[in-house]
């Protein structure tokens, strides 16, 4: 700018050398430092240079071409002429340019060996006017304005800017377009206005957006300068916090215990939901000062997610024979429980997905259906868990609490499957016919999904409120009776019965688990006790009473700790346990067999009764006395047993000319029925035919077996019908002593599962009929006897005509107990 005349009074040839100019504009006035390299340039400069001539700026279209053709360069551009030139290393040269006249290219001559086109010069076309004049003040105005917020332009260049350009319209829209950080598009357009009042005109708009956007841009970096302030502050707060704790020896606790819970979080195996779960509430725990209500309620809530074994498994031990070694090692007999375990393996082995069956033991107490469970257990080579349900009424101990609630835990189910510490343990619900049901819910409904193979592979814990896959547990339930257990909930088990031992099969546990196990926990060797067969057996006559060995373990203990104690006294020797030795250390004997002494009569009978703790034998004896016909009934009997007795007494007086008995006799004579063991209720139909013979004894004064017991229920055509508890029953006849025992024919399948020992002790009889019952029970001793006598009265005695009432007698609670309950 400093030689304004020689700039006005060069003359723009009509052919000239083109430099292409990247990502810019050349504007007239303008002085622009720019570097060059390309070969064509540095030919284009060998010759301007050494003849001083002019050169021809024109921005090219894409920045990136390195060779542009004509086609990709504008068609307007800037003479210029060359300030400086200054050489590199290399290839490369800066330059110092500095535009002179807007031209139009009308055509390009040449490409080699540098760019020529033809071209003529465009003059400024401006007038004075009013209008003009406020352009050009508004547009000064703004960009002083411009200059005081844009960072790309410095407050000297704007000076130099608006000073250079004082007083000519032309030269001030010039340059300042060429200082603007606009695009190149729009500095090629305002190039080609040479109109200076459009020019000026759309500079003011150009400007007044940038302005605008610039104050937009001030105040948006404000606002995050505000924002990068108040966190670089808390961040030099933070650093300085861990600085001052590093140098006390502290950490950041918290800090680690969100990083160690991060990573828990990572490696504990979880589903998708229940990670996404996690994530969520550790990002709640992090934002949570420890201080508040709830940072405990979420941290133990985290600590759950992470300790239960979503994918920690244990591996199956699949050897069928190996398994089947430790079942028989820790149990005598069960082989049908045994078969289903070994057939579960098996198929196992063959299908690895397969999911875990539901068994419910149902059977006796101490006939080992809990230590079952953990012999399973050591067979499979799977953890043991075990819930106790009896007495459980509460839905929340299985399903567990909502956490809204105050100390809320996980039900006892995933409580369990954490203990266990994988997926897939042995887990024994033990009791599960002793669930109650009250106002805080139904726990038996509960277990609906955690027993459904198709639903516990999502079993969702109101605690956790995330699905859990229970599909790998095996279950084995244990139950004492099956009737108590809801339908639904008895559906989706597999019912396995275990009835009770046989004396045969007791003295076996005895010498084979039991004394070994009671010796070595009284701290006793071999050679200081030892059990003889017939002491065992003595125990299990005389000094027990039950179906499973519970009672008969005790005992031995008992033995135990007296010979224990003797030791210690200074007996030194062998002691050997025998008959003599039982009862000289336990006592006087405690059960009889008394079965001849109390059917030495006439009336008495004996029948089979099952209860839930295994088979028992009931006495049903009758007597007559002069009356009117009354019937008494006691011994606590239920609805159905009394039912049975009218039913027999009504079939024996309907049959009462083939018994060869007199019909007066029932008008004129009250008869009494009892069986013993009052305090205990029983119910149920099987009784029937015992007491239609024990009436018929009574009647007919024909004495019953003592070693005859039978079981069936009668109808008032004389019909027997099947019942259940055969085996439990069959197994109490051979305890007490019985020889032979009378079945319903249709009851003959259920002795299948009666073990070949008791069946060899025991003779059995099949009657579909009471007159079959009474043949087998009298022989012929009905078709021989004479024809009863009614009872004779009292001289002036009315008897009475009417049918026989029926009176209960002594009972005054009527109630039956489920628990104590006999059923026949």
């Amino acid at each position: 700018m400093s030689d304004e005349s020689q700039v006005e009074a060069l003359e723009v040839p009509g052919e000239i050398g083109v430099l292409p100019l990247r990502n810019s504009v050349l504007f007239p006035h303008a002085i622009m430092p720019i570097s060059v390299g390309r070969r064509k340039t540095l030919n284009l400069l060998d010759d301007v240079v050494r003849d001083s001539k002019l050169i021809a700026v024109v921005s090219q279209r894409n920045p990136a071409d390195d060779d542009p053709e004509p086609g990709a360069m504008y068609r307007v551009g800037t003479v210029a002429r060359i300030l400086k030139v200054v050489k590199l290393s290399g290839n490369n040269v800066n330059l110092i340019i500095q535009g002179i006249q807007r031209v139009r290219v009308d055509r390009f001559v040449s490409t080699e060996p540098f760019v020529q086109a033809s071209v003529t010069a465009v003059e400024d076309v401006q007038d004075q006017t009013v209008e003009m004049e406020a352009l050009v003040r508004s547009l000064v105005d703004q960009f002083q304005q411009l200059v005081q917020v844009s960072p790309n332009i410095s407050s000297d260049l704007g000076e130099m800017v608006l000073s250079a350009g004082s007083g000519d319209p032309a030269r001030l829209s010039d340059l300042a377009a060429s200082v603007l950080n606009v695009s190149a598009e729009e500095k090629i357009g305002l190039l080609e206005r040479n109109n200076v009042k459009d020019r000026v005109q759309k500079l003011v708009e150009i400007v007044t957006r940038e302005l605008e956007l610039q104050e937009i841009s001030s105040r948006i970096q404000s606002q995050v300068a505000d924002e990068v302030g108040k966190t670089q502050r808390q961040y030099y707060l933070r650093e300085q916090m861990k600085a001052i704790q590093k140098e006390l020896g502290e950490e950041d606790e918290r800090q680690q215990e969100i990083d160690e819970l991060k990573k828990k979080i990572e490696e504990a195996g979880m589903s998708q939901e229940a990670r996404k779960a996690a994530e969520k509430e550790l990002d709640r725990l992090a934002k949570m000062p420890p201080q508040a209500a709830e940072y405990t309620v979420a941290r133990t809530y985290l600590d759950w997610l992470i300790t239960l074994p979503w994918s920690v498994s244990s591996e199956d031990k699949l050897d069928v024979i190996q398994a089947k070694e430790i079942l028989d090692e820790d149990h005598y007999d069960l082989e049908k429980v045994k078969d289903r375990i070994l057939e579960y393996l098996a198929v196992r082995a063959l299908k690895t997905d397969l999911k875990g069956p539901i068994l419910c033991l149902s059977g006796p107490p101490g006939v080992g259906k809990t230590s079952l469970g953990k012999s399973i257990a050591r067979a499979m080579g799977r953890k043991f868990v075990r819930v106790s349900l009896g007495g459980v009424r509460d839905e929340a101990e299985i399903r567990g609490h909502r956490r809204t609630y105050i100390g809320s835990l996980p039900g006892r189910i995933l409580q369990a499957i954490k203990r266990a510490g994988t997926n897939n343990p042995v887990f024994v619900l033990d009791e599960i016919d002793k669930v109650g049901t009250d106002f805080r819910g139904d726990p038996s409904s509960a277990l609906l999904e955690v027993l459904d193979p198709e639903q516990n592979d999502s079993f969702s814990d109101h605690y956790l409120e995330v699905p859990f896959d229970l599909s790998k547990v095996l279950f084995i339930c244990t139950a004492n009776v099956l009737d108590t257990i809801p339908p639904a909930l008895r559906d989706r088990m597999e019912v396995l019965r275990i009835p009770g031992y046989t004396e045969e099969e007791k003295v076996e546990i005895a010498k084979q688990h039991l004394v070994p196990r009671q010796r070595e926990e009284h701290g006793l060797k071999d050679e200081q006790i030892v059990f003889a067969d017939d002491a065992i057996r003595s125990i299990v006559n005389e000094y027990t009473r039950e179906a499973g060995v519970r009672n008969l373990d005790r005992e031995i203990a008992n033995l135990c700790r007296k010979v224990a104690r003797s030791i210690v006294e200074g007996h030194e020797g062998e002691t050997v346990v025998n008959p003599e030795k039982v009862e000289e250390l336990l006592g006087p004997v405690r059960f009889y067999r008394e079965l001849s002494e109390r059917t030495d009569r006439s009336g008495v009978v004996i029948g089979l009764a099952w209860t839930q703790f295994g088979g028992e034998i009931l006495f049903v004896e009758s007597s007559m006395m002069r009356g009117k016909g009354k019937v008494s009934i006691t011994g606590r009997l239920g609805d159905v047993m009394k039912e049975s007795a009218l039913a027999a007494l009504t079939w024996i007086r309907s049959n009462s000319e083939q018994l060869k008995l007199d019909e007066k006799m029932f008008e004129r004579t009250d008869f009494h029925i009892h069986i013993p063991a009052g305090a205990i209720p029983k119910d149920g139909p099987s009784a029937g035919i015992t007491l239609a013979c024990s009436l018929v004894s009574l009647l007919t004064g024909l004495p019953v077996s003592p070693e005859l017991a039978m079981t069936g229920e009668i109808t008032l055509r004389g019909k027997v019908l099947p019942v259940g508890g055969i085996k439990e029953k069959v197994i109490a006849a051979k305890s007490a002593g019985i020889k032979q025992v009378i079945l319903p024919t249709r009851n003959e399948k259920d002795l299948d599962d009666v073990s070949e020992s008791v069946k060899q002790a025991l003779s059995f009889r099949f009657v579909d009929d009471i007159d079959q019952v009474l043949e087998l029970v009298f022989s012929d001793g009905l078709k021989n006897r004479p024809v009863v006598e009614s009872v004779d009265t009292d001289e002036g005695e009315e008897t009475s005509e009417e049918s026989v009432p029926f009176v209960i007698g002594n009972q005054p609670d009527d109630s039956v107990a489920d628990s104590d309950v006999i059923k026949n």
